[in-house]
């Protein structure tokens, strides 16, 4: 009798644990003058662990071309953050509507503008935009808690865990198969490639949308130069384009390469030797760091030769009153204090929010079909106690972190994956994930030089969402084409 209860409770509280909500309709866009129609599934899927208890309901939308074949390409595609809902890339760039913004000013408040995406990759590829656990409709179930699912490694596995069981259900297996994530999205990326191969599941190409992959070397911390020398390209590219320098060159790459050789050759070991570099050489150097930046020799002395993002946001313009947009430093903003240090706001964020959010939710519920009293949670800034752990088990080194980066991971992919390639898409004023410091990273991963041609970077005279700026998004459709059409046969 008692085990009848048993087994009674048990399967009470399993029929608890809910399945998932998909909500299904059909959309359609026109690329390149063709029309092409979509089955599309908005909602949740019932994630399991490795042993196929329920731990979570993951949100997604799958855009699936009507009528195609089970061997066309796939691409699974994710925002960063940590962590950031998808609708970025989604209404942005990827899927087959997006909101049209003032880049790079502000964009008046509603009505919106919501118009047919040509520039999707809808033509190439079915496209599954994945919000990871803590955003859009993904949240933890049965057993398991945010916690789980917050942090470096636990953020691989799920996401990791979610891509094996759709391949399966969508029957997947024997198609050619793609990641694509923007910043945080790609640090991921580097980790998720190798887990996914790892499992005998690997990619025909990995898309990188303004990529980090060590994030040590992005944060300004004391001991540590790198974060200095890898910025000040894309200082200088700033400066270019706001006209703050003397000789801007034949042209912004012609400029940047001068910056890069400077970078390496003089400013590197200047840093390097500390209080040993002479007055007369911190003089010069500083001058030079004037010359490429547009901020004043004095500014670079009184900084000791280093000056962070933050700083360099809100000193470039400030006889203006203006701030920098460190998400794309061509927007610029009212400087709220013009006393201050350091950069209160980005202006590139405060200027397309509303547009990309408002005119998403518009779309999620009415064409989409999605279910009004659904909350779409864009970001885990929102989530009560939200911390994220840094902690990734390639970086530990006798019990200490000694490095936050996936790099090894992806190095380690490439190296047992010699057909596995990598397209990286850098922005030149993109100041959250310096191009530099992408290409430092590239340039330590061991590679043999052959292998290292599998690596193909693409450069935008935009920013963080260069999909923003309308030249910028139709370089993207063709880079993201050609790599697509490269890598599949």
């Amino acid at each position: 009798m008692k085990n009848d209860i048993t087994s009674s409770q048990e399967k009470s509280k399993e029929k608890e644990i809910p399945k998932g909500e998909i909500f299904t309709s059909t959309q359609s866009v026109t690329i390149d003058g063709k029309n092409i129609n979509l089955n599309t599934e908005t909602g949740t899927f019932q994630l399991r662990d490795e042993n196929d208890k329920p731990i979570a309901l993951l949100g997604f939308t799958h855009y699936k071309k009507t009528e195609s074949n089970e061997n066309r390409p796939i691409v699974f595609a994710f925002n960063g953050g940590p962590l950031s809902a998808s609708f970025w890339l989604h209404f942005g760039v990827l899927g087959p509507k997006r909101v049209e913004v003032n880049d790079p000013n502000y964009t008046k408040p509603a009505p919106y503008k919501i118009v047919n995406n040509e520039y999707s990759i809808l033509d190439q590829a079915d496209l599954v935009m994945i919000d990871p656990i803590g955003v859009g409709f993904s949240k933890p179930i049965g057993e398991a808690k945010w916690e789980d699912f917050w942090g470096v490694d636990q953020d691989i596995r799920s996401i990791g865990l979610f891509i094996e069981q759709f391949i399966i259900r969508a029957e997947k297996f024997n198609a050619p198969k793609y990641l694509l994530g923007e910043s945080y999205g790609t640090f991921r990326n580097a980790g998720l490639v190798k887990y996914l191969q790892d499992k005998g599941i690997a990619m025909n190409g990995v898309i990188m949308v303004s990529a980090v992959f060590e994030f040590h070397n992005l944060l300004f911390g004391p001991g540590n130069d790198i974060p200095y020398l890898v910025h000040l390209p894309s200082f200088a590219a700033t400066a270019w384009y706001h006209n703050k320098v003397k000789d801007k060159g034949e042209s912004l790459e012609v400029f940047l390469q001068e910056v890069r050789k400077f970078t390496e050759n003089e400013y590197s070991i200047a840093l390097l030797k500390g209080d040993q570099l002479t007055a007369t050489e911190k003089d010069t150097i500083a001058q030079k760091l004037a010359d490429y930046s547009g901020l004043t020799k004095n500014y670079w002395l009184m900084a000791d030769l280093r000056v962070t993002d933050n700083e360099y946001f809100q000193e470039l313009l400030r006889t203006q009153g203006l701030s920098l947009g460190r998400l794309d430093s061509r927007f610029t903003g009212i400087n709220e204090d013009l006393l201050s240090q350091t950069a209160l706001t980005d202006p590139l964020f405060d200027a397309i929010s509303p547009p990309y959010i408002a005119a998403y939710k518009d779309y999620l519920y009415n064409d989409l079909k999605v279910r009004k009293d659904l909350t779409y949670t864009t970001t885990t800034f929102s989530r009560k106690n939200f911390k994220w752990d840094w902690n990734h088990k390639g970086n530990i080194l006798m019990n200490a972190q000694v490095a936050v980066s996936t790099l090894p991971d992806m190095t380690s992919a490439m190296k047992r994956n010699p057909n596995l390639k990598i397209l990286i898409l850098n922005g030149y004023y993109d100041l959250a994930t310096v191009f530099y410091g992408v290409e430092y990273a590239i340039n330590h991963m061991g590679l043999d030089p052959k292998l290292k041609e599998n690596i193909i970077m693409k450069y935008y005279e935009a920013g963080h969402m260069m999909y923003t700026h309308k030249p910028s998004m139709q370089k993207f459709k063709k880079d993201v084409d050609e790599f697509i059409e490269e890598t599949c046969h």
